[in-house]
């Protein structure tokens, strides 16, 4: 039974939307699996590991030392985080921090958008670093670049205890609300022996937010009559980005952030509009699930009277993050979905590969390359590279092949005959035509990032729980995929290297999520990962520079009754797959956004809506992370994780670094 204060949290589980009768992907994932596939790719490499895709055991005869030398944390519940022995974290930035040297402190009981717009936002989610030079080589500087993808309303305001009250917020609680979304870049510094700081006095420092960053609009979609409004005739300018959750740093230096959630922003009834098929396909269609003031201060945000609104959201928007003062772009070109992430490759021909999943479940996994090739040695060439290129979205078969669909007008299904007149059609509707196409439906795609190590790709599909027995056959051991799992795509060779371009890929299970003792979990995992290590619900995932996969979690704390945590595995060798705990977030939270140094020496990460639990609300939080301070609700926080003995490990990593060479062993994110 769903509380009054539950019922005021946003949750991102939306009614599905998808009505595909193409076959959902676990029945291809079933077929494959009784034919107990092998990990062929690999099969030649010195070391490998080679699981069996059907239980939880390993072709290998024995095991060596693993390359990740910390002692695992143990699983459990906290209202503050925890992180391995010899580990320690801190808070970089939090929710009302002022990012900038005029702004105010956080005053609960005082929001509204003018001071919002100066403090970092709420419900931090994807986290790029850049370093930047110092002129003490005793001190590291860099950027940390941080999506805020929705409010709890709830919990950041008080009072509130109905839907009724949310109804009435006032408009400078609203415009609190659309300050608090968007992004932020704040310029961090670190001192020798100290912890990260954020430095309000950054020149770099940067808000975007949903209430007032003019966006300009570029690609096949610009200009659009579905694009354009009575505040924009032209469709080429928005306010605003929101719900952004996941991302990317493109090679040329600019940020890309991903707008997923958009259609909770929406009220209205998408009934006796032009757009009306395409609303429902996005899930708009009603009063907002989170906002429903929104509509009533800003009419944009109600569908009935600017029906084309919506369609100039759920896009990716490219910025500098090295000149406060550009204007950010939604490239249309990558398509219109709730993106998660923007895995970002240079294929062996110059050509920029970003891969991104539609975050809901039986929604798409999705590719886009670029026409022409990134020129490192003239910028300014690169500046519209994402405006021209091809989408295409993944159908995946039982044999252990993944094909490459082109959403492009004109070829296939994607003709007037059936409602697009144009490429900007296509990719207004990007999941209407990949409904056409014969896409496979996922278990909801998070994460997509391909690997710099092995030149794979990872897919982490979180979870589906609203996937019945219906929509498998006898072989599949688990109708509900509650715990989620992890995909291996393997783009063919050339004599250059990869081709992430190619039509065709290989693919396998990476591993499937869940209690490796339980027969009613089926996972699929190394043989010995423990008790503590093993995996449920992944959304998150990063690569350190040694190939090894960082992953959080959302959704571990329902189905594995355990926190939120970050796991590591290696990707190759005896040890691939084998999980291990090294974080776990405070109750209620769920964690994203992981991110390292470029020398591995610190890991960031998210910390999204710490305290949000049944019957949580501003009052009677399940937590006060970070601050533990009665006056404070729970604050959403960017986490900074270093080893503790600072001196001591530089020696260790010396000794460790003469090692490698024979052993491969050393810590991670370690001084």
């Amino acid at each position: 039974m769903t509380s009054e204060a539950e019922s005021l949290c946003f949750h991102e589980e939306d009614p599905v939307s998808n009505r595909s009768s193409e076959p959902a992907f676990v029945e291809i994932l079933d077929r494959v699996m009784t034919r107990r596939r092998s990990i062929q790719h690999l099969a030649g490499w010195a070391g490998l590991t080679t699981l069996s895709l059907n239980s939880n055991v390993t072709t290998a005869a024995s095991f060596g030392q693993t390359g990740l030398t910390f002692q695992e944390l143990a699983r459990g519940f906290d209202e503050s985080a925890r992180v391995a022995n010899g580990y320690e974290w801190q808070v970089i930035a939090a929710w009302g921090d002022p990012i900038f040297p005029d702004a105010v402190p956080l005053d609960v009981h005082n929001q509204n958008g003018e001071s919002q717009s100066k403090q970092f936002g709420y419900n931090c989610d994807y986290i790029a670093f850049i370093a930047l030079p110092s002129s003490d080589p005793n001190v590291e500087r860099g950027l940390l670049c941080v999506n805020h993808e929705y409010t709890d309303t709830n919990l950041m305001f008080p009072g509130l205890k109905t839907r009724e009250d949310l109804v009435a917020l006032p408009k400078e609680i609203v415009e609190a609300e659309m300050a608090a979304m968007g992004h932020s870049v704040v310029e961090v510094v670190r001192h020798p022996n100290g912890d990260w700081k954020l430095d309000q006095h950054g020149k770099l420092n940067r808000r975007l937010t949903a209430l007032q960053t003019p966006i300009r609009i570029s690609g096949p979609a610009a200009g659009h009559s579905r694009l354009r409004t009575s505040a924009d005739p032209t469709g080429r300018n928005v306010v605003g980005t929101l719900n952004n959750c996941g991302g990317g740093v493109t090679p040329w230096g600019t940020m890309l952030i991903c707008e997923e959630n958009f259609n909770a922003t929406f009220s209205g009834s998408a009934d006796g509009s032009s757009e009306s098929q395409n609303h429902k396909r996005y899930g708009i269609d009603g009063p907002s699930r989170f906002s429903p003031a929104w509509a009533k201060h800003f009419p944009r945000f109600d569908i009935e009277q600017e029906p084309n609104e919506p369609n100039r959201f759920g896009w990716v928007v490219e910025f500098d993050p090295m000149n406060p003062k550009s204007q950010p772009v939604k490239r249309t070109a990558l398509g219109r979905c709730k993106h998660e992430g923007a895995g970002i490759v240079t294929n062996h021909d110059g050509r920029v590969v970003i891969y991104c999943g539609d975050d809901e479940r039986f929604e798409y996994v999705y590719r886009f390359v670029t026409r022409r090739g990134f020129d490192p040695d003239n910028p300014k060439s690169n500046r519209n590279l994402l405006d021209d290129g091809t989408l295409s979205v993944a159908k995946f078969d039982a044999e252990g092949t993944v094909n490459w669909l082109p959403l492009v007008f004109g070829t296939g299904p994607l003709t007037p005959e059936n409602g697009f007149a144009s490429q900007a059609d296509v990719l207004i509707e990007t999941r209407r035509a990949a409904d056409l196409l014969g896409a496979t439906p996922m278990d909801r795609p998070e994460d997509v990032e391909p690997s710099a190590v092995n030149g794979c790709v990872y897919v982490i599909l979180s979870n589906n729980s609203k996937r019945t027995s219906d929509h498998t056959d006898a072989a599949n051991p688990r109708p509900y995929n509650v715990h989620g799992h992890v995909l291996e795509l393997i783009p063919p060779q050339t004599n250059s290297g990869f081709d992430h371009a190619a039509d065709t890929f290989q693919w396998n299970v990476f591993l499937r999520g869940g209690d490796p003792t339980s027969q009613t979990d089926d996972a699929t995992c190394h043989a010995d990962v423990s008790n503590d290590g093993w995996v449920s619900c992944p959304d998150n995932a990063a690569f350190d520079s040694r190939g090894r996969l960082w992953m959080t979690t959302d959704g571990a704390s329902e189905t594995a009754s355990t926190a939120e945590g970050i796991y590591v595995c290696e990707t190759d060798g005896q040890n691939r797959a084998r999980t291990r705990l090294f974080f776990q977030g405070p109750r209620g939270c769920e964690l994203s956004g992981v991110c390292l140094t470029p020398d591995d020496r610190t890991l960031f990460v998210s910390v999204q809506h710490p305290g949000e639990e049944d019957g949580s609300d501003f009052a009677n939080p399940s937590t006060r992370w970070p601050d533990f301070d009665p006056s404070l609700p729970p604050r959403p926080a960017v986490v900074a994780i270093r080893h503790k003995n600072q001196e001591g490990d530089q020696n260790q990593e010396k000794d460790q670094n003469q090692e490698e060479d024979q052993n491969q062993e050393g810590d991670q994110i370690q001084e």
